[in-house]
């Protein structure tokens, strides 16, 4: 079973920065996939960003890219995001995921940690 537990969320003027926080355990971490998600009010949860196991290739959602920046420590079992440039749209509960072995959908999820952007 693997665990995951996010951290680093919080109240932020538009145009600043956070950065967020995915403790994983539970099993090998580096040789897994991990993505980060967002659920704003109303709205469905969406894509925000991924990065495979080794760090080397790294996803977006287009409406991230340019101002979020995933990376990983495999050493410390931890994923991060990087959010540069916040807008008030950008507000929302943020997830960290990881994919079920052999199927590769995300089926381990964060608790959430609550992004808000201030105009």
């Amino acid at each position: 079973q693997v665990q995951l537990v996010e951290s680093g969320g919080g109240l932020v003027q538009a145009g600043g920065s956070l950065r967020l926080s995915c403790a994983a355990s539970g099993r090998t971490f580096s040789s897994y996939r991990m993505g980060w998600f967002r659920q704003a009010p109303g709205k469905e949860r969406e894509f925000v960003a991924a990065i495979n196991g080794s760090g080397g290739n790294t996803y977006y959602s287009d409406s991230v890219k340019g101002r979020f920046t995933i990376s990983r420590d495999n050493a410390k079992n931890t994923v991060y995001l990087q959010m540069n440039s916040l807008k008030p749209e950008d507000t929302a509960v943020y997830y960290c995921a990881a994919p079920r072995v052999p199927t590769g959908v995300y089926a381990y999820w964060g608790q959430g940690t609550q992004v808000t952007v201030s105009s």
